[in-house]
């Protein structure tokens, strides 16, 4: 009988024993994705948190897929000093067929533990772009130069080398080409990777195929997929602070991470087409605001619309001198209504608008520019709209002044809410802002005996 209890008692103690061994047994490995984006403030945000979470939660390495055309310089340097700092081993796999690892991405495939690519990918084109841009004018001109067939394009230049010969010939911009080479090399040197090669994809932007980088030592392997690629880095050894570490990855679990709620918003928000649009959402609902005082939400609405705007623009390359149009151009439009320019104004706002617009964001990349697809019928739209806003405006002003200005002099209304000695009364179909020498409860039927600009005097009935 005690044989049988002991028994029973191991095999429990068995038992539990393989239940709290199994979970802490499972490998499993973290994966993001970086599907067509645009380095960013953003972008960086997700890949630090993916590091973050991954160094702590027992992963067994950090597998980032990446299809990048480039990005900001700022958010590049510091991507890759967290990867290089990382207690965890990143992999950074240019994927799927048809990606490539442009510009920023370089910088972030060198600086990978284990750097690898699918088939028909390719890597390379690490001229560095900076927020400061080139300068609003030649910004225009080269997103005209995009626009159309040009010439350098039949004859097979690449636009990134056009920018290279263009930018060299700029003292500032040497300076930063020049200290982006020596980090690129430090960079290849840290993780073993081919050093001259990686100088030569910031100076002459060269690029390379998945053969090409494999041959060059600039990526460790070629992988058809995500399990392929896991097969292949089983038992592969890299060092962390020092260290050897030998990868498990042969039948590991996968886990993505995506992207945080606030994360996704951002990215939203910091879209160059959406934060253009917000800007002129906000500028259109304070307008609205202040042709139609009382009413309040177009004046809320159109503030935080300004405040996103302005948040998206500290994360893109904004050209001030494009905002400066673009105020100017509204300016000339709200002219037209007050002033007799026979049309001229409304013209020159029209094209002020649009030019503030094609040169909103410096940066070489058309993924950094605001579409001509939402440019053209926002800035009609939006011109149509203030003129039709304004013309009602004063169409109302001037209905209300029958005889003089003392036009609403007489009209009863109703207090819209406490005047004491501010408020706000309901005459004549609209609201209004109105002060009374004595205090006036709300739902007070009310007399106008004054008109001061836009704001009433009043008195109990």
């Amino acid at each position: 009988m005690n044989a049988v209890r002991m028994s029973a008692l191991t095999a429990v103690g068995f038992l539990l024993g393989w239940l709290s061994i199994t979970p802490a047994q499972a490998a499993h490995v973290n994966v993001i994705e970086l599907d067509n984006e645009i380095i960013s403030p953003v972008t960086q945000q997700y890949i630090e948190d993916a590091v973050n979470r991954s160094e702590t939660d027992g992963s067994v390495c950090l597998v980032l897929l990446l299809d990048t055309p480039g990005g900001l310089l700022e958010s590049t340097r510091g991507i890759v000093k967290r990867l290089m700092n990382a207690k965890v081993p990143v992999v950074v796999y240019v994927a799927p067929s048809g990606s490539r690892a442009g510009s920023a991405g370089v910088f972030i495939t060198l600086a990978a533990h284990v750097a690898a690519m699918a088939p028909s990918t390719n890597i390379g084109a690490a001229h560095p772009v900076t927020v400061e841009g080139g300068g609003p004018v030649r910004k225009l001109i080269k997103r005209i130069k995009r626009s159309a067939e040009s010439e350098s394009k039949q004859k097979g230049r690449d636009t990134e080398e056009e920018i290279v010969e263009e930018e060299s010939r700029d003292p500032m911009s040497q300076k930063i080409i020049n200290d982006t080479v020596a980090w690129v090399a430090t960079i290849a040197k840290a993780r073993g990777r081919n050093e001259e090669w990686a100088k030569r994809a910031v100076t002459e932007s060269v690029s390379a195929t998945e053969t090409e980088a494999v041959t060059e030592r600039i990526v460790d392997l070629i992988a058809a997929d995500l399990p392929d690629l896991l097969t292949q880095i089983d038992g592969r050894r890299v060092e962390l602070a020092g260290v050897a570490v030998e990868l498990h990855t042969a039948g590991a679990e996968i886990v993505t991470l995506a992207m945080s709620a606030r994360q996704q918003f951002l990215a939203v928000i910091t879209n160059p087409n959406i934060a253009y649009l917000l800007m002129l959402l906000g500028t259109l609902g304070l307008i609205f605001e202040f042709t139609h005082p009382g009413i309040g939400f177009p004046g809320i609405a159109g503030l935080i619309c300004l405040l996103l705007a302005l948040y998206a623009f500290q994360t893109l390359p904004v050209s001030y001198a494009a905002i400066a149009l673009i105020v100017l151009g509204i300016g000339l439009l709200i002219a037209e209504i007050k002033i007799v320019s026979h049309g001229l104004l409304a013209i020159g706002g029209v094209i002020s608008l649009t030019l503030g617009s094609l040169m909103l964001f410096e940066s070489p990349y058309p993924q950094l520019d605001v579409s001509l697809g939402v440019i053209v019928p926002t800035v009609a739209t939006l011109s149509a709209i203030i003129l039709f806003v304004l013309q009602r405006a004063l169409r109302a002003q001037a209905a209300r002044v029958t005889t003089g200005a003392q036009g609403l002099v007489g009209e009863i209304g109703v207090a819209s809410s406490k005047l004491d000695p501010e408020g706000t009364v309901f005459v004549h179909g609209e609201l209004w802002n109105a002060s009374s020498a004595r205090p006036i409860a709300k739902g007070e039927k009310i007399r106008v005996i004054q008109v001061d600009s836009l704001r009433l005097v009043v008195d109990k009935l």
